[in-house]
């Protein structure tokens, strides 16, 4: 598999990104962007459905237990249930980013 020249934005740089943009401290910027996530993770947690106006929406699947084996050993092996976090682009930002194509 070859790997993505494209670099992903970490924390770090997304802090500092707003923190130029709005021109506030990094350590502020950093705060911000942390807390944003801890209310992100909690409304997911409690109520399974977030909508982001002009961005998307974040909804919590259920996936049930199965059975799942592995391909290289073909050794069988139960996968339990869990919940996994789904995501759906708006039509806006869908119309943005293909905007400049």
């Amino acid at each position: 598999m070859q790997k993505s020249s494209i670099p992903n934005i970490n924390k770090n740089n997304l802090s500092k990104n707003i923190s130029s943009k709005i021109g506030v401290p990094d350590k502020y910027s950093e705060i911000i962007i942390n807390d944003l996530i801890d209310i992100l993770i909690n409304f997911l947690k409690n109520n399974e459905l977030l909508k982001i106006k002009s961005f998307g929406s974040f909804k919590v699947l259920k996936k049930k237990s199965r059975i799942g084996r592995n391909p290289r050993t073909k050794e069988i092996f139960k996968i339990n249930s869990r919940k996994v976090v789904n995501f759906s682009a708006s039509t806006n930002l869908k119309n943005k980013i293909n905007k400049n194509v």
